[in-house]
């Protein structure tokens, strides 16, 4: 008589971690869809409390606690250009109940400076691109440049110092695009975070700073900063005096800053589409739109297709500032 084989535990044990896997990642069925959210929403803010994505964050949440019935709690995880958070996110389950704010940094400068990423780029997909801001570029009063052409001048024979908030920032990159556009010498100094490196501006430890306008404008209104120019496309709602570098003649020097919502990239569309609608919703009220203009955002409100192409025109331009400078994290 032939006997069966019986499995062992090790073979029911892997069938059982198979079988889990593939519930976990299985679709959530059409009911759970159309009943979403019926528990809290996490945010996880992948940069410190206090900075424009957290502030987003917070103001999206009180409104579409209100809106959807349910809390939506602010988490922050920062570090690392925004990789933990986003790696946290990119791990959790793709069922809408963890949502990653960030900026587009960590998915367009990130992969090219990294020695190794923690989430691939397929492992999350763009929510919807909510505001966008420009840099000042700022400079200490002693240096005595007074326009952006006496900067790029004095760069043709000497290295001009920038700060910024840490290696791989938006700063870092600001800098790297003001050398490769304009052949100047630069040298960048890193600091830990925006205010210590306006706090070098302020200083004198270094020549210059591009960085976030709402930490820079009140030691320009003092008159401890002068400022030469922003670098987004439209000029600062907190000070439409200062021109925009493609006012001046510098159109290639022109960068934002991307303040973005993601999710895991295997989030069903129903609750995707939720999601978005709710945060639209949430973007067109006056006090959210009050409280964006109050740290020099704009409106932006891409989702689906054209987010991802906006990210993937980023990641090719920067990647190619990146090569050219060797721009690279210690």
């Amino acid at each position: 008589m032939t006997r069966l084989a019986t499995p062992t535990l090790r073979t029911a044990s892997r069938a059982l971690l198979a079988l889990s896997a593939a519930l976990w990642l299985a679709p959530l069925p059409a009911a759970a869809q159309a009943d979403y959210p019926n528990k809290p929403v996490r945010f996880v803010n992948a940069w410190p409390p206090g900075g424009p994505s957290d502030l987003i964050a917070r103001s999206m949440s009180d409104v579409l606690q209100k809106s959807l019935g349910q809390p939506f709690v602010v988490e922050n995880k920062p570090g690392a250009g925004g990789n933990i958070g986003s790696d946290a996110v990119a791990k959790s389950a793709p069922d809408g109940y963890t949502v990653l704010f960030g900026i587009d940094s960590t998915y367009t400068i990130n992969p090219h400076i990294y020695k190794s990423m923690p989430f691939k780029p397929g492992d999350l997909k763009p929510l919807m691109v909510i505001a966008s801001s420009g840099l000042l570029i700022g400079v200490n009063p002693k240096t005595g440049f007074k326009t952006l052409a006496d900067m790029v001048n004095a760069a043709q024979t000497r290295s001009v110092s920038f700060s910024s908030g840490s290696s791989g920032s938006p700063g870092h990159l600001a800098a790297e695009i003001f050398h490769e556009s304009t052949g100047g010498k630069v040298l960048h100094v890193p600091y830990k975070g925006n205010t210590p490196a306006v706090t070098a501006v302020l200083s004198g430890e270094v020549d210059a700073g591009i960085l976030a306008t709402p930490g820079m404008l009140p030691h320009v209104k003092a008159g401890k900063i002068t400022a030469l120019a922003v670098t987004s496309r439209q000029r600062s709602t907190l000070a439409p005096d200062i021109p925009t570098v493609a006012d001046l003649g510098y159109k290639e020097m022109e960068q934002a800053v991307y303040y973005v919502a993601m999710v895991p990239a295997a989030t069903p569309d129903a609750v995707v589409q939720k999601l978005q609608k709710a945060m639209a919703d949430a973007l067109a009220q006056p006090e959210v739109r009050q409280r964006l203009a109050g740290l020099d955002l704009f409106y932006e409100g891409q989702t689906g297709a054209a987010a991802q192409q906006l990210f993937d025109q980023l990641s090719a331009r920067y990647a190619k500032v990146i090569k050219a400078t060797g721009m690279k994290v210690e």
